[in-house]
């Protein structure tokens, strides 16, 4: 077997509050010219196999998410960037952004100030700062319904709201179980009880979309910090950051509930004790948030995708 055949994939890896990404800066597929959301498609109907090859187990794992890097089609753009995780693509990713530019800085490609940021979203900003920290102004997020109640088999009534902070989100604030490291499966089953009961309830957040991220919310017992949450992505996989487009999602609730006011600091804890810090801004009557947070890189290299390897494409479920 010719060296050839072989293909390379040059990574750099950060995790971001605990949880990691995984950039690709080479290797990639073409996924032609067009807007970050038409690429998006064709990454998924045509090239779906390499998102698999890169965060899918055996190079990657469930909690792993990849991110592209792109040539932007706005020119104002630093970046473009697509991610995806175990199960598919995310329109955005608040952790994702803040490791994306903290890499993108380790490469020398970027300095401090502020930099746009093309996503199948929209365009977002982030703002390096001198001590390494990044604040993402995120896509404008709002919550769509309050206070939705549906009974969960083996829970009984449960409410959420449902909010979009990049991804759609169904938050809960009361909820039964304590939110530790330790109680990892149980807040795992319950979360995973409440999306399939969304699912099959038929609530979705706009044009029918799947509400595929569930926020579980608990006090924090770290001074100064407002709460402590555990959030399910769509894969299964739980996030060890405090989720920066759920964090948005959450900003956007308590604006709508007179809790937060402009520019007033929001500190959000994850399960595993990093903390993020949101505000909101209001522009034409939408609410943008802006997150900061700290990335740190843990690794860069290549992947390495062997023609003669089952399982060059990753395990998939």
């Amino acid at each position: 077997m010719s060296r050839n055949s072989i293909q390379k994939i040059r990574v750099i890896d950060s995790h971001t509050g605990g949880e990691p990404t995984r950039l690709v800066i080479a290797g990639g597929p073409d996924l032609g010219a067009g807007s970050l959301a038409n690429r998006l498609s064709n990454f998924r109907s045509h090239q779906d196999w390499f998102r698999s090859a890169v965060v899918n187990e055996p190079r990657g794992s469930d909690v792993m998410v990849g991110a592209l890097l792109c040539e932007p089609l706005d020119p104002s753009c630093a970046a473009g960037v697509i991610f995806f995780n175990n199960v598919g693509y995310l329109g955005m990713c608040g952790h994702g952004t803040i490791g994306l530019i903290s890499s993108l800085a380790h490469l020398g490609r970027i300095g401090t100030g502020e930099h746009r940021v093309e996503t199948p979203v929209g365009i977002v900003t982030a703002r390096l700062h001198e001590s390494g920290d990044v604040t993402i102004g995120n896509v404008a997020s709002f919550r769509k319904a309050a206070k939705v109640a549906v009974e969960v088999p083996g829970h009984g009534k449960v409410c959420g709201d449902v909010a979009w902070g990049g991804n759609w989100f169904f938050l809960i604030e009361d909820q039964p179980l304590q939110l530790t490291l330790s109680n990892i499966e149980a807040l795992t089953n319950f979360a995973w009880s409440v999306r399939q009961t969304l699912n099959a309830s038929g609530i979705t957040g706009d044009d029918g979309r799947e509400i595929d991220h569930i926020e579980l919310f608990g006090p924090s017992q770290i001074a100064g910090v407002h709460s402590r949450n555990f959030v399910l992505c769509p894969g299964k996989a739980y996030d060890r950051s405090p989720c920066g487009t759920g964090t948005s999602a959450k900003l956007a609730c308590l604006y709508a509930d007179g809790k937060l006011r402009e520019g007033e600091v929001w500190r959000q804890e994850s399960i595993v004790g990093s903390i993020f810090e949101g505000t909101v801004e209001v522009r034409d009557g939408r609410v943008h948030p802006s997150i900061t947070g700290s990335a740190f890189i843990s690794g860069e290299g290549e992947l390495v995708l062997d023609p003669r390897d089952p399982f060059r494409n990753g395990i998939r479920a």
